[in-house]
């Protein structure tokens, strides 16, 4: 009786469990592979840090490809703290920002957008 008992609680505990490590281990692994990798141009119109419990910044990159044409937005997140203050401090010049593409992340609490932002430098 003792031994089935315990082998209960076994598989209870495996049933709750592994639903848990399976969300952890896809979760980790759709940050740590990247779907593509590249850079984009523009002027940072928009940039703030958001979020109720998860805070990241979420920005907006207003690119302009010929003058008098309607610019293209491309919605972009910064997970790290030293590239925002970078990107505060170029607000207004025309930038370069590389990022990486991570498809499937299971929730808004890493980023709003499935670009991440992880380098900056002017471009003028």
């Amino acid at each position: 009786m003792a031994l089935n008992i315990s082998r209960t609680k076994l598989i209870i505990a495996a049933a709750l469990a592994l639903p848990i490590v399976g969300f952890v281990l896809y979760t980790w692994a759709s940050l740590s592979w990247s779907y593509s990798v590249g850079e984009r141009a523009g002027y940072v119109q928009k940039f703030s840090a958001k979020g109720w419990i998860c805070k990241t910044w979420e920005g907006e990159l207003a690119m302009v490809s010929l003058p008098g044409t309607m610019p293209e937005k491309f919605l972009f997140s910064v997970r790290n703290d030293s590239v925002a203050h970078l990107i505060n401090a170029d607000m207004g010049k025309r930038v370069s920002l590389t990022y990486h593409q991570h498809k499937g992340v299971p929730t808004s609490c890493f980023g709003e957008t499935e670009y991440f932002v992880t380098g900056v430098r002017v471009v003028e």
